[in-house]
């Protein structure tokens, strides 16, 4: 018969697997979300882009049930070493998470708009840089399932490539609305999907570099890598 003591590590271990059960669902919201904007992107779909725009609730309700068990989970049990990073850490990740939703979400009425100026302007680079993106969220998360710091690592040096590709963006954009204002418009509605496409990647950083604590209880050494202008202006976006 199972003493009490043994009832309590068992509730305990099980509040700590709903958390990272909840975190991997919403990745897996997330991927498929930011995978939906970028062919919406691509494909010129609003329709697409719309199932996008109204799939972003469900992230938000993954990150408050989160919060609601973790709250709880510090206020009874009290964790420390690994267990506390374990809840700490899944509390930064949802939060990237959700803005990376949100970032998605973003670039999806974008398309929208964008379809709405009938000016079927694309950026050579636009495509690629969405697909990297892609990629380095989702060797983020497998870093996060796999409690894998190197890949992690990995992961945070990369971001310099985003960055890099959306200030070389930045400017065939530019250049496009000065040969042709006509296309201001158009351009206008690329660039800001350009910078939500670079801030879902800036948040899948954010991801790495908590796992990277999670793992190995230390913070990643030295100023994150950055390959652009950082008073470049940007395209915020609510």
């Amino acid at each position: 018969m199972a003493t009490i003591n043994e009832h309590i590590v068992k509730s305990f271990d099980d509040q700590l697997n709903r958390i990272n059960d909840l975190v991997v669902r919403m990745g897996g919201l997330a991927e498929a979300q930011v995978a939906g904007a970028l062919d919406a992107m691509v494909k010129r779909d609003c329709e697409l882009a719309a199932r996008v725009i109204e799939g972003d609730d469900q992230i938000d309700d993954l990150e408050h049930e989160l919060e609601q068990v973790s709250v709880l989970l510090l206020a009874l049990r009290q964790p420390m070493a690994n267990d506390l990073r374990r809840v700490v850490a899944a509390l930064k990740i949802s939060s990237d998470l959700e803005r990376i939703g949100d970032y998605a979400a973003n670039a999806a009425k974008r398309v929208i708009a964008l379809e709405a100026t009938e000016r079927h302007r694309s950026a050579s680079s636009l495509s690629r840089m969405a697909q990297q993106v892609r990629v380095l969220l989702r060797d983020a998360l497998d870093a996060y399932v796999t409690s894998d710091a190197e890949r992690a690592l990995e992961v945070w040096r990369r971001d310099v490539k985003i960055d890099e590709l959306y200030g070389s963006l930045f400017e065939e954009l530019l250049e496009q609305m000065k040969a042709d204002p006509g296309d201001i418009a158009a351009c206008t509605h690329l660039l800001f999907i350009a910078k939500n496409i670079e801030r879902i990647g800036d948040h899948a950083t954010n991801i790495a570099e908590s796992v990277h604590y999670l793992v190995t209880g230390r913070y990643m050494e030295g100023a994150r890598p950055r390959g652009v202008d950082p008073n470049m202006p940007a395209a915020a976006e609510a």
